[in-house]
């Protein structure tokens, strides 16, 4: 009911009551919302080793993701988790720390929650994921895998003051500084060993997956809010393109007055009056975007700088065939001395087109921004749920 509900005051442009329908079911509600969860990392880190223990699986068995010494995973994969219901693993091929500038890399915004594998130390390529995905507002888990090699390796270095659980706070704290470092509030570390993933952090991390669920999942549904409101957006788009004709005619009729300049303050006109109907239209306007500011403690700043149809710039450009019909009227005018015809042909010609074209423009870019000012608005409330 939820999304039915939403839908309908995205319809009727009321975002402030759409987002209030959302926020106020409880937590079971969004049990059956399907959850993404990327395992991202470097090469070799042990990522599909770990997808295996999720699994509860041995490497070679039907529905185990491939491992091996060489690099096996080169596309996403998806394993849906059998403990957790409608959670799906997704196993990502390794990201280099030249990743940034390949053409192949997997888009992350499509997951909804991430767990970052790490092995033996804190690289720039986890820093470059964190950012990533912290400028997304999404969470994630940090994994060091492969602790049991670690600690194999310490205690063949000191025999004799060989302390595991010395040596386990120390990576951990490691790891801890290395995320703080990076802005990361209140960072969730867990060290594994593949190969034995009922030792050491394995089951805390699947019991705070557990615990964490319905909160993420609550996440989940809510950034994909913006994307479900498309088909509904696109209907009011189309319901609203029948007044565009009748204002880029009235616009080209008043650009074949014997005027310079005319052209341009008719479209202004008509266009300023266009977009404050679809802005009132789509929930955009002053009153709407205040109520929505207040309800999400966010600034109206804040929801208006995601719009780019309120920029000015786009606006003057579209209007400098205006300047033609002006300039062509004033010739005739001052130096030929006769009554403009081909000014205001020229005129009122290219502002029935040029207003014609602007006025679709403004339509497209005010629906893009409802679901901009969407996003902008749910940006707070998705860091502040969990």
């Amino acid at each position: 009911m939820a999304m039915e509900e939403f839908l309908v005051a995205i319809h009727q442009g009321k975002l402030s009551d759409a987002l209030s329908v959302v926020q106020a079911k409880p937590l079971q509600y969004f049990s059956n919302t399907p959850l993404n969860v990327a395992m991202v990392g470097e090469p070799g880190s042990g990522k599909s080793s770990f997808v295996n223990s999720m699994l509860g699986k041995r490497p070679g068995e039907p529905g185990a993701a491939e491992t091996g010494i060489q690099t096996t995973t080169t596309k996403a994969k998806e394993y849906p988790l059998p403990m957790l219901q409608q959670v799906i693993l997704w196993d990502l091929p390794g990201r280099e720390e030249s990743y940034s500038a390949r053409a192949d890399q997997v888009d992350l915004s499509r997951f909804d929650f991430f767990i970052i594998v790490g092995y033996q130390r804190f690289r720039t390529v986890h820093a470059e994921l964190v950012h990533e995905i912290q400028a997304m507002g999404k969470r994630f888990y940090f994994v060091r895998a492969k602790t049991d090699l670690d600690l194999e390796a310490s205690r063949r270095r000191q025999p004799s003051g060989y302390d595991d659980t010395k040596v386990l706070q120390r990576i951990k704290e490691d790891c801890v500084t290395c995320l703080l470092s990076e802005s990361v509030i209140d960072p969730q570390v867990f060290l594994v060993s593949n190969w034995d993933p009922q030792t050491l952090d394995f089951p805390l991390l699947l019991q705070k997956l557990q615990s964490d669920l319905l909160w993420l999942k609550r996440q989940a549904f809510i950034s994909s809010l913006p994307s479900l409101s498309a088909p509904v957006l696109e209907n009011k788009k189309a319901a609203t393109k029948d007044k565009i004709w009748l204002n880029a005619l009235y616009s080209g009729l008043l650009g074949f007055l014997p005027v310079p300049g005319i052209s341009f303050a008719a479209a202004m006109f008509f266009f300023v009056r266009f977009r404050s109907l679809c802005y009132r239209v789509f929930g955009l306007d002053d009153m709407s975007l205040t109520a929505l500011a207040r309800d999400v403690g966010k600034p109206v700043a804040a929801l208006q700088a995601a719009m780019t149809s309120r920029r000015l710039m786009p606006i003057i450009l579209w209007r400098l065939p205006d300047l033609v019909g002006a300039v062509l009227m004033m010739v005739e005018y001052c130096w030929w001395q006769r009554f403009p015809f081909a000014g205001c042909m020229v005129s009122g010609s290219s502002s029935f087109f040029t207003s014609y074209y602007m006025l679709r423009s403004c339509l497209t870019a005010v629906a893009r921004d409802t679901q901009n000012v969407l996003s902008r608005a749910l940006e707070g409330r998705e860091r502040a749920t969990i």
